[in-house]
């Protein structure tokens, strides 16, 4: 109603039909202040339309694929504008349930976590979770002693010559297999091996060991890289079938990473710097590499003759 000097006037009728409101949800792109209807996407849908700009062709492109195909499924397809923490919560606990290690479970986040940025700032989606690191406990690092290499070596060699020059390039060089098979000739130049297509996207350069040297030379042919005649599918089968021979079936610690860290473990054992063992893998962070200090036992050795004066 509304009160004039002369009294109370009368309020206007009511209407005899509702009043209806219709919203649309818009999204503010930081791009030109250009508003974009938010609408409803399945994981799936993000995934092929962001993951060829994401990340780059490749194992870890695979690896990535298969993660974010497994979220979508815990999910059951659902649809969202908007990824909340119960989502992510739920996620996390059905890994859980399912025996991903906390590790596991912080290499697939990190792949949902980059996805839903990037759809968050393409206008796709509105709001974004918090993402929290899970804790990763520091477990046992296996190697191979030189005695377990030459007998696993020799199971490899006699199902595949490839795939024993394979072995060797990978625990030489510490690369990982993907980075391996994916090499081109003009990555051999100078005794020094150049990989591009790496885990971290930089890439880096090593020197070649004699034998090494040896078993990147054979008639280039049609091959576009010395490893090209192989899959990473077909390497782990022959990789399996030998160290099952060689009495190692059992030890699920055995693969070929494994030959990464025996690469890693020899460099520290003897007495390369852990910053020059960082550069040579090709880890982002030196936390990463500090996994492998615990080898160098001589560095403590100075220490005993300082406490023995006392």
């Amino acid at each position: 109603m509304t009160i004039s000097a002369l009294g109370v006037a009368p309020s206007p009728p009511e209407t005899a039909f509702p009043v209806r409101f219709q919203y649309d949800l818009s999204y503010a792109s930081a791009d030109h202040g250009i508003k974009r209807l938010v609408k409803e996407h399945s994981l799936n849908n993000l995934t092929a339309q962001y993951i060829s700009i994401l990340w780059d062709e490749g194992s870890h492109k695979t690896n990535v694929r298969s993660f974010l195909g497994e979220i979508c499924e815990i999910l059951g397809g659902e649809r969202f504008s908007v990824f909340t923490q119960v989502m992510l919560d739920s996620v996390i606990g059905t890994l859980r349930e399912r025996g991903n290690s906390n590790a596991t479970i912080n290499r697939k986040m990190a792949a949902l976590s980059k996805l839903l940025r990037k759809a968050c700032k393409m206008g796709d989606i509105y709001n974004l979770p918090e993402f929290r690191r899970q804790k990763e406990r520091q477990g046992r690092i296996r190697f191979l002693e030189a005695e377990e290499e030459q007998r696993l070596f020799s199971a490899i060699r006699m199902r595949c010559e490839d795939s024993y020059r394979l072995s060797v390039f990978l625990v030489d060089t510490g690369c990982r297999l993907g980075e391996a098979i994916g090499l081109n000739w003009n990555d051999l130049q100078d005794s020094r091996s150049t990989f591009w297509l790496t885990k971290s996207g930089r890439s880096r350069t090593v020197p070649l060991t004699s034998r090494v040297k040896e078993v990147v030379e054979i008639p280039h042919g049609r091959l576009k890289g010395p490893f090209a005649m192989h899959t990473q599918v077909r390497f782990r089968a022959i990789w399996n079938e030998a160290k099952a021979e060689v009495g190692l079936g059992t030890d699920d610690q055995v693969v070929p990473h494994i030959l990464r860290h025996t690469c890693a473990s020899r460099l520290v054992r003897g007495g390369i710097d852990i910053r020059r063992v960082q550069i040579w893998l090709g880890h982002q962070t030196l936390s990463m590499t500090m996994r492998y200090a615990h080898l160098a036992t001589n560095d403590l050795d100075s220490c005993v003759a300082v406490l023995e004066r006392h």
